[in-house]
């Protein structure tokens, strides 16, 4: 549901009670830990590492508040990275790990806590193969978008241009296990639709019919179960689009597969990108329905991809803006012979191959969109659960404990300078 799909009826529950436990985006502190390429990050690490001047190294770092070069800090869990002070040692390269950056754009990310000025650890705590992630987004006046995405991967919480909102694990710890929702709503909505409400089911719910309001995200609760259905597929349809298919839906009504367009709409390079150097700026020609990067040719293109807003920007030109080392919404260009400002020399062909799948992406999820609006006006025409019934139910106001994160008692990590530390 976009921004300016219609908002949902009076008394609607806030997201965040629906799902009480969140984090605050990542906090990186410095940009050059992140990057659309991994060879780029170990290249940038390796140069830091070789700085044996203290002063070089401590420019290159670029120091902050939270984190210097003499900082001491734990590893992030479930990352085996040194812990030892970077005044001292720096130590072999983590290995890169793939995040969503923004709403929709996967990068790579150096998971050592060491770097990171707030990397939210409760949050990697509970990243697993079975978690997924609702993020928020902030809203921009006057430009459509959804209220919320997913993904499987660990999320930076980045809104481009607008207020970032929050980040709410679907589940509160390892294995898929304790869904972060309101004790209670489950069971309560199965008793009114008649109908098992697995906690993804909920999930894709929220996906398709959240909405922003001057209240905060919320999200209408239909009382009729054939709505409900409705929704429940064209929000599972959503997960599997903003997972790149690493949601598959249960069932036999899951998507299955990747997403990709049917034969004929399919995007292909129509024109090789140049070989040398990377392409200065990103066109389209709507009556060929092609991408332009220099020479670099890409159809067909839909229109609604061309045009897919999120967190207040056109999601394809700032996707490409991260790549060409053009500015980014709510970022300073790389200041010269900094450590961000080492990229590619030329454009990997994997960046071409991610361009074709976000296409794909951004297509099939405008096509969605009048059928969300659809589904949004029939939501608040019929019959809604709100807040008023959730409170006299005993849903509302959700347990402390419920916004807190669970503790992990039988995690080991290692803390600052080697010390282990139980959590």
């Amino acid at each position: 549901m976009t921004a300016k799909q219609g908002a949902p009826g009076l008394g609607a529950p806030r997201l965040s009670d629906l799902m009480p436990w969140s984090a605050a985006p990542l906090r990186l502190g410095r940009s050059w830990v992140m990057g659309p390429d991994p060879a780029t990050l170990r290249a940038r690490w390796k140069v830091l590492a070789d700085a044996a001047d203290p002063a070089d190294r401590e420019r290159l770092f670029r120091p902050s508040r939270a984190r210097t070069l003499h900082s001491a800090v734990g590893q992030l869990p479930g990352r085996d990275t040194p812990t030892a002070r970077l005044a001292r040692a720096v130590g072999p390269c983590p290995e890169p790990v793939r995040v969503l950056h923004g709403p929709f754009d996967r990068q790579w990310l150096l998971p050592d806590h060491r770097l990171i000025d707030a990397a939210r650890p409760e949050l990697w705590r509970v990243a697993d193969e079975r978690q997924l992630f609702l993020v928020e987004l902030g809203q921009v006046p006057g430009v459509s978008g959804p209220a919320v995405v997913c993904s499987a991967l660990l999320p930076d919480g980045r809104s481009p241009a607008g207020r970032p909102g929050r980040i709410r694990p679907l589940y509160r710890r390892p294995g898929g296990t304790e869904p972060n929702l309101a004790p209670g709503l489950a069971a309560l909505l199965a008793r009114r639709l008649d109908r098992t409400v697995p906690p993804d089911g909920l999930l894709a719910w929220l996906a398709a019919t959240a909405a922003h309001s001057p209240d905060g995200t919320v999200v209408p609760l239909t009382a009729d179960p054939s709505l409900w259905d409705r929704g429940v597929a064209l929000g599972t349809r959503l997960l599997w689009l903003s997972t790149w298919g690493a949601y598959q839906g249960n069932g036999p009504n899951g998507p299955g597969g990747r997403p990709r367009l049917p034969g004929g709409r399919r995007p292909y390079v129509r024109a090789a990108l140049p070989a040398r150097g990377l392409p200065d700026a990103l066109a389209y020609d709507p009556g060929d329905e092609a991408l332009s990067l220099d020479g670099g040719r890409i159809a067909p293109v839909p229109s609604g991809a061309w045009e897919f807003h999120a967190g207040g920007v056109r999601v394809l030109a700032e996707w490409f803006a991260q790549r060409a080392g053009a500015a980014a919404a709510g970022q300073e260009p790389a200041e010269p012979g900094s450590l961000a400002a080492l990229r590619p020399a030329a454009w990997p062909q994997e960046w071409t191959s991610e361009l074709l799948e976000l296409v794909t992406v951004l297509a099939l999820w405008s096509e969605l969109e009048p059928e969300l609006a659809q589904l949004a006006r029939a939501v608040a025409d019929g019959p809604l659960i709100g807040a008023a019934e959730l409170r006299a139910a005993g849903v509302l106001p959700v347990p402390a404990a419920a916004a807190r994160p669970a503790s992990v008692l039988d995690h080991r990590e290692e803390g600052p300078d080697g010390q282990f530390a139980l959590l």
